[in-house]
């Protein structure tokens, strides 16, 4: 990995760890920061990991004494570095990060955005149902969210229904771009992702963006303007015997 890349990585990773902090704060769960990584002693709420490394290097032992690394355990190895295969973990899955910089709007360009901020507690509760594959709403995303300048939440309506939508969230000098998805079930993807662009420059023209994807919206990602960074891994404690915690 070049230099500019791994410090964009560190960036980004320390974007999504303020990120997984913000969320689990909200929720009661605090995490702590220290040079290596984002860690939580407490189980953080689902989707969440448990820790995200912030460094390529990240002492292995160390790591694991700084979470609950009973089953269910996840930690989010940014830069796929880690083997945790010992410890009773395995890759739960994998993606890339994803960087675009910062580009302002054209003068004169539209002002017309798809997708719009959600700041209403109702709307929230509605957006993660839409966001969730079961369809429903379990207070995972914090109504303190929306009163958070460095958060944004989008939604796209129709007939006052969300079917796709989006979070940023500015921290370490860039914007994180996450959470996109739509449930329109048609092949949208270059236009949602579009439709983030622009949020992205009416909002921090100034900023770089950041985030990372696999599969399909890895590839429609690419197709706006993102250029790859490289692998991270998630891993998940699968093993009931390995490393219990007493």
């Amino acid at each position: 990995m070049a230099l500019q890349d791994q410090h964009l990585v560190r960036a980004a990773a320390r974007n999504n760890g303020e990120w997984c902090d913000t969320v689990c704060r909200a929720q009661g769960t605090p995490g702590v920061f220290t040079f290596d990584a984002w860690t939580s002693r407490r189980r953080t709420p689902t989707f969440y990991p448990d820790a995200v490394t912030l460094q390529p290097a990240a002492a292995i032992d160390s790591l694991l004494t700084r979470v609950d690394t009973t089953y269910g355990c996840t930690i989010k190895d940014s830069f796929a570095s880690l083997d945790l295969s010992a410890h009773g973990f395995r890759v739960l899955f994998e993606a890339e990060w994803i960087y675009r910089p910062a580009t302002p709007r054209h003068t004169g360009a539209s002002a017309a955005e798809r997708l719009s901020r959600v700041t209403k507690a109702d709307d929230l509760t509605q957006w993660e149902a839409a966001w969730s594959e079961a369809g429903v709403s379990v207070g995972l995303f914090s109504r303190e969210l929306l009163a958070d300048d460095a958060i944004v939440i989008l939604g796209e309506y129709v007939a006052d229904q969300i079917v796709a939508g989006a979070i940023l969230n500015v921290a370490s000098g860039v914007v994180g771009l996450s959470n996109v998805f739509a449930r329109t079930g048609d092949d949208d993807d270059d236009h949602l992702w579009s439709a983030c662009l622009d949020a992205i420059q009416a909002r921090f023209a100034d900023l770089a963006a950041v985030g990372y994807e696999s599969g399909a919206a890895l590839a429609a990602a690419l197709d706006q303007g993102f250029e790859s960074l490289g692998p991270l891994r998630v891993w998940i404690k699968d093993s009931h015997d390995i490393d219990r915690a007493t």
